[in-house]
């Protein structure tokens, strides 16, 4: 009996874990396009910039590791990299000012965005949490 009215008071309560909602992002190399995709419903699609030739960008599942407003590259000239969402090494999902050059091959690797579309994917992410995010880019 004890038990029971434990069980029912931490529901009532709100003491057992709601299901978590998740953010997927879906990066295409070929199409140089995104799906962003919250608890399964495609919420945008937009066109990016990947790695162009002599650079990479690298395929697979990740998770975001580190998340920055303002960064600025330091390996190539202090370039802005506005909203970034580094998911590999250094490699970031961010905004850019090289609008012309989205849906075609044009970074060194990382994954460009619209500085506009870039803030909306940061606050998903920040507010839904990298734990709840998934990052593919496939080829």
């Amino acid at each position: 009996m004890v038990r029971v009215l434990f069980v029912a008071l931490a529901l009532m309560f709100g003491a057992v874990p709601a299901f978590a909602r998740t953010v997927s992002i879906v990066v295409d190399i070929s199409d140089q396009s995104m799906a962003v995709s919250v608890d399964g419903d495609v919420q945008y699609r937009w066109d990016v910039s990947t790695g162009k030739r002599g650079y990479h960008t690298p395929t697979g599942n990740y998770e975001p590791i580190r998340m920055a407003r303002r960064y600025y590259s330091k390996k190539y000239d202090n370039a802005p990299m506005p909203y970034s969402i580094f998911f590999h090494g250094g490699y970031a999902i961010h905004g850019t000012t090289h609008l012309r050059a989205l849906g075609t091959p044009a970074s060194h690797g990382c994954v460009r965005l619209d500085p506009e579309n870039a803030a909306v994917l940061y606050e998903l992410v920040r507010e839904y949490g990298p734990d709840n995010t998934a990052i593919q880019i496939r080829s």
